[in-house]
């Protein structure tokens, strides 16, 4: 996502409305994708498959269920099945959710 696809939204796309994609929770939500981004860029992966990876990776949850809109976006999430994060990167994540207000 970046702010150009947003600004780009159609006039009736709910997510005009939706706050994660108002400020200033666009911002923190941007940068955050960047930090996955940065993690993925060190084992040649994507930042669906850390998001994935920092999901499963808390001992609460059994699954993540993710949404796809083309098969071609399989590729993007089907490295999670193996992909783990060394505890120093869900670390990393983990101080930037807290430093900027994440639950």
């Amino acid at each position: 996502m970046t702010r150009e696809r947003v600004a780009a939204f159609p006039p009736d796309d709910f997510r005009r409305r939706a706050p994660a994609f108002q400020e200033p929770r666009l911002s923190r939500n941007l940068a955050l994708a960047e930090l996955m981004r940065e993690i993925g860029a060190r084992h040649g992966r994507t930042p669906g498959e850390v998001a994935i990876a920092w999901v499963l990776r808390n001992p609460a949850v059994t699954a993540a269920i993710v949404g796809l809109r083309s098969a071609e976006q399989v590729e993007g999430v089907a490295g999670a099945l193996e992909f783990r994060l060394s505890p120093e990167e869900a670390a990393e994540i983990d101080a930037f959710r807290k430093a900027s207000g994440g639950a």
